[in-house]
């Protein structure tokens, strides 16, 4: 082994976007005398992880937890080879899991190089996720309508964090979304969230949506405030659409120094809390939903975030969920629900609220599709 291998990074940032798994793993055994050598990635639905170098056999269990807690993890095989999980994860976003078997020695000096090298692959498979299909192509165990293309392709990506906060979202049917839609940016110590509805069936949805989103993106990236934002994309909506189609939208503004949140509710997203074991529905009086009618105005409304405190954002497919006649989802279940993410981070509670929702269901087909964000923060 060399005593001071290459920094894996240079040598991803020479590879061929495509090629990056398997640079890795011949620098993984050339370097560390890694027998075998995975790169593990979840399906769209984060419910499985399918691998990129070998064939897939069965489900790995104990990556899927390195994946879910985001702690590395170490088990024997056969009592042979140490084998490591170390996730990959980038700026808070969950990416895969790096799987790697050594040799019986494992001292803290070496894994903790290996951290560094599964931060650097997963940073590279960050940067190169719009230059090739391949890693999208294997996170996909059917076709995505085309409605879903659209909106998968705009999002701002799973999950972002720092020790100030996590953010986290999720997207149902993931193989056949259609209006519901979520976007973030930050910048200092602003984080701005928005969570859309846009009406309509298929394309049509995913187009109106896909529109409202840039125009709001187009008005925060010139400094324009939540208001403004607003305005501008409502403004771009209705002309598109004259009012005949429209998106309902919650536009938040957190503070994450101090937890001020400054909203603009144009819409049918409801927006929770769930703080010292309790949750409530913040209450925002609903205003125009984007592009309803001409030059349209909005109002900011304002709560606060306490430290530890978790804010779920879900669209009207969850909220008002009511299949087969019963009550709405956000009327019985999804509170109990809620309750059962208590100890888990904001990345897996989006799931558990998910498949919530497709139980509630019992096997019927949903009416809508959904979208849930969840926001811990950490201050």
């Amino acid at each position: 082994m060399s005593d001071q291998p290459a920094p894996l990074g240079s040598v991803l940032r020479a590879a061929p976007p495509d090629r990056l798994p398997e640079v890795a793993a011949e620098h993984l055994r050339r370097h560390f005398a890694a027998d075998t050598v995975e790169v593990l990635l979840p399906d769209l639905t984060f419910t499985r992880l399918h691998p990129l170098l070998g064939q897939e056999d069965r489900p790995d269990a104990a990556a899927f937890r390195c994946f879910g807690s985001q702690r590395p993890g170490a088990e024997r095989v056969n009592g042979g080879p140490v084998r490591l999980y170390l996730p990959l994860s980038c700026w808070g976003e969950r990416l895969g899991v790096l799987r790697v078997d050594l040799p019986d020695h494992l001292d803290d000096d070496l894994r903790e190089r290996l951290d560094a090298d599964a931060d650097d692959l997963a940073t590279a498979l960050r940067a190169v996720a719009t230059t090739t299909d391949r890693y999208r192509r294997a996170q996909r165990r059917a076709r995505l309508t085309m409605a879903a293309e659209l909106q998968w392709d705009l999002l701002p990506g799973r999950s972002l964090g720092d020790d100030r906060f996590l953010i986290a979202g999720q997207l149902e049917p993931a193989y056949d979304v259609r209006g519901d839609h979520f976007d973030w940016a930050v910048e200092g110590d602003k984080l701005t969230v928005t969570v859309l509805n846009g009406c309509g069936d298929g394309m049509e949805a995913a187009l109106l949506t896909s529109l409202a989103v840039n125009a709001m993106r187009n008005a925060r990236r010139c400094g324009a405030d939540i208001i403004e934002q607003a305005e501008l994309a409502s403004d771009a909506v209705h002309s598109r659409y004259g009012g005949a189609l429209h998106a309902a939208t919650l536009l938040l503004e957190i503070d994450l120094v101090g937890g001020g949140v400054a909203a603009v509710d144009a819409g049918s997203p409801h927006c929770l809390i769930a703080r010292n074991g309790e949750t409530e529905k913040v209450p925002l009086e609903e205003q125009l939903p984007l592009g309803m009618f001409a030059e349209a105005h909005y109002e900011i409304q304002r709560f606060r975030l306490e430290p530890g405190d978790r804010m779920l954002v879900i669209s009207d497919g969850v909220h008002a969920a009511a299949p087969g006649g019963l009550p709405h989802y956000g009327e019985s279940a999804l509170f109990s629900t809620i309750r059962r993410t208590r100890l888990q981070p904001a990345t897996e509670a989006v799931g558990t609220v998910m498949r919530g929702l497709r139980d509630y269901h019992a096997g019927a087909e949903p009416e809508d599709d959904a979208v849930t964000v969840c926001l811990d923060w950490r201050r």
